[in-house]
Order: C-alpha cells, then sequence, then structure tokens
C-alpha cells in the first residue's frame, strides 16, 4: 500500500504539537533470527517470541532458551533490558509488552522488535501508548505485507510518524493512562482473587464436601450458623457414589440451557444499517470485539450477546468466560449457558468445573479442531443441595 504523506492533519493538533519521523524519536531494533536447532531444553537465556507477549507483559513460562555461550556472545547486542518495551511485528500485529526487571536476562528474537526512547525528546511512558494507540495502529497495517501472515519491520518504521507533543505534555498524559492502568491492574487482580476464592468454596462444597464430613465425624465445619445448620450430617448412595443426604445428581444441561450460535454469514450487514460486532472464539479469548466481523442487527433476540451473559466455546480453544465486551451477535461454535431455575454462578462453576475434562476429550480427536458434543453435556453430572442450602449459598457466591 502507499504510504500517504501523513495519517493526521497537523492542523487538528495543539499549535505546539508536532508530528515527526518515527526514527527522530524512537530507537528500534529487529531480533536475529534464532533456528530451532539452536534452542536448548535447560540452563540457557531466555528470548522472547510472539507467543510470549501477552496482556501487555512477558509471560516467561511460554520462552524457548538458546545457550549463555550464544545469549552473551553472539547475540549479546540483542539482550533486552528492565523497560524496554518490545513489539510484535508478525502474525497478530502490535502487540506491546514491557520488559520487567524479573523477565532479565532474556534476548530478543525474529518478528519482535525492540523500542526505546532515542532522545530526552520523548518520554517512555508516552511511548508505550503511542504504541498501543490506533495511530501507530493503523500506520502498521497500511505498511504490512505478506500473504499467508502480514509483518512490518524497521524499513517500514524507517517512513512512520510519531505525535510528539511537548514533554512535559507527554508526562501529563503518562501519568494520566499510567494511573488508569494500575487501577484497572488492580481490578483484574482483585477480580483473580475473587474467582480464586470462589472456585475453592466450590470446591470444598461441592466436590470435597467438607462442611457434610466435618459434621459426620462431630467437627465444626466453620461456617456461620444460618449456614451450616442447613448442610446434611449424613451421606446416601447415588448413581455418582456417595453424596450429601437430600441431594441430588443431574446432568449439566438439566441445570443450564446451552444455546448454540448462528452461522451469522446469513445476517449480512445491509449497507447504511445497524450492525452488531460476530462474537467468535477469537473475540472470547481476548475479551472484547475490537475488530469483530459485523453482522445486521436481525439476528434473533435469543442470539444476541450482552455483559454478563456466560460464553462457552466448545470447539478449537475450549473455553469459559463471563462476557464484558459489550453487545454482540453469538456466532457458531460458541454457546450462550443460562437457566431458569438455577443462579449464574451455579451453572458458571459446574461448566468450569467440567471444562479440562471437555478440554481433554476435544483434544482427543482426530480433527483439526476438536470439539464436544451434546451427549458430553448430558454425561457431565452436578450435585444440586436442598432449596434452602442452594438459596444460602446463593447468598455468598454471588
Amino acid at each position: 500500500m502507499e504510504f500517504e504523506a501523513s495519517f493526521i492533519d497537523p492542523l487538528n493538533l495543539p499549535i505546539d504539537w508536532k508530528v515527526l519521523g518515527f526514527p527522530d524519536l524512537v530507537f528500534f531494533q529487529e531480533g536475529p533470527g534464532i533456528r530451532n536447532w539452536q534452542y536448548v531444553e535447560r540452563d540457557g537465556v531466555r528470548f522472547v517470541n510472539i507467543r510470549c507477549l501477552e496482556d501487555g507483559r512477558l509471560i516467561t513460562s511460554k520462552m524457548s532458551q538458546i545457550s549463555k555461550e550464544e545469549a552473551y556472545g553472539k547475540y549479546s547486542h540483542f539482550l533486552l533490558d528492565a523497560d524496554d518495551f518490545v513489539v510484535s511485528s508478525s502474525g497478530t500485529l502490535g502487540r506491546v509488552a514491557t520488559v520487567q526487571t524479573e523477565d532479565l536476562p532474556c534476548c530478543l528474537n525474529t518478528s519482535v522488535i525492540r523500542m526505546r526512547p532515542a532522545n530526552d525528546g520523548l518520554e517512555r511512558g508516552y511511548l508505550k501508548y503511542f504504541l498501543l494507540s490506533d495511530y501507530y495502529k493503523s500506520q502498521i497495517f497500511a505498511f504490512a505485507n505478506g500473504s499467508a501472515q502480514l509483518n512490518y519491520g524497521p524499513t517500514h518504521l524507517k517512513q512512520m510518524e510519531i505525535i510528539a507533543p511537548p514533554v512535559a505534555d507527554q508526562k501529563a498524559i503518562a501519568h494520566i493512562l499510567g494511573t488508569l492502568d494500575d487501577k484497572i491492574e488492580l481490578n483484574r487482580k482483585t477480580n483473580e482473587t475473587l474467582e480464586a476464592m470462589a472456585k475453592a468454596l466450590f470446591k470444598s462444597w461441592f466436590v470435597d464436601f467438607d462442611p457434610v464430613r466435618a459434621k459426620v465425624e462431630g467437627r465444626p465445619t466453620g461456617l456461620p450458623a444460618e449456614i451450616s445448620d442447613l448442610f446434611p450430617d449424613s451421606f446416601e448412595d447415588s448413581e455418582l457414589g456417595e453424596i450429601p443426604s437430600g441431594w441430588e445428581v443431574k446432568a449439566l444441561d438439566e441445570i443450564a440451557h446451552f444455546l448454540n450460535g448462528l452461522a451469522l454469514q446469513k445476517f449480512s450487514p445491509e449497507e447504511g444499517g445497524a450492525t452488531l460486532p460476530v462474537i467468535k472464539i477469537a473475540q472470547l479469548k481476548k475479551g472484547d470485539s475490537t475488530g469483530a466481523d459485523r453482522c445486521s442487527t436481525s439476528v434473533p433476540a435469543e442470539y444476541v450477546v450482552r455483559d454478563g451473559d456466560v460464553l462457552f466455546s466448545w470447539s478449537g480453544s475450549l473455553a469459559v468466560d463471563i462476557w464484558s465486551g459489550g453487545d454482540g451477535a453469538l456466532n457458531q461454535h460458541l454457546f450462550k449457558v443460562t437457566s431458569k431455575n438455577y443462579g449464574k454462578w451455579f451453572f458458571y462453576q459446574w461448566v468450569m468445573f467440567h471444562l479440562p475434562a471437555f478440554q481433554e476429550i476435544a483434544q482427543g480427536k482426530a480433527t483439526t479442531m476438536g470439539h464436544i458434543q451434546r451427549h458430553h453435556l448430558s454425561e457431565a453430572k452436578t450435585f444440586i443441595p436442598g432449596p434452602s442450602l442452594l438459596a444460602a449459598m446463593d447468598s455468598v457466591f454471588s
């Protein structure tokens, strides 16, 4: 694609902001082509690849290694420093991660570009958010080429631009966005903690039956009396072995409805008409609908996805999540899971409980895209407490 002189009209910028060439302010370096035969199993130095760039961080468990001799010899000028930015230049373009001290030592590799400020005219924090901006990404896709998968490199970066406010403005922008990021990260960690607590409590009550075992053995349950009193103090036989007395065994598809998505090509958007993003497995994995295909809003109401819906991809990368990416349309290969009789926490936790088994079933299929079938939902069993106890549990889990 031929590159325009500028992606932005300088007249729309504040008077003291500039549009400069990318190399004027940014140092960038493409990684070497480390080959498979150079990898070592242990006692080496990790190197960055596309797979390990996730959510702004480096996932070190997804890194391979090369020998220390090569890392500190042949590739020494590719060793990364703390606070370097690494950006994907192939495949999923524009992923950005910040190198942390705990990630070191690690080395750059092909399809990843190291970036840092080239001089005092660029604040490191501002560079991070510029690399995440739509303005930067629009330039990437204007230059990217390749038939099998898109890629770009230093040759293209030399022709790209960066919006350069005064340094004081750069600091203010980075501070505001950084504060918001810190809040988002705190919320993410809080959510992880709450989910781990819910998972542990679910396992204790529904898998290990800890409160019931405590009462059978004459031990305190450690629960408030109003909840503890509702747990039975004995077990009875069932098709799955001993379960708490008075509890039922039901199939997963008896406690929830699994609505399979549509082939949404049949609902192509009309010119000038309202549209919805198509929620596919890719959107479920990344948690939003940015860049998704679009379809007409004429899809049946039950196939519209809204925030708070439980979505379950039953083929490919099996995953379960509570959607929070805005309204969309449910594509095939995804279930929207609902229930008229049980709370969302209840069927969500049971689907999550059976997910590893479902993933194992899918991986065992000799096809390009493993999947589960409806009968697997019927074969997955759940335990149902009595109404009074379930209501008390609802107040805890919700």
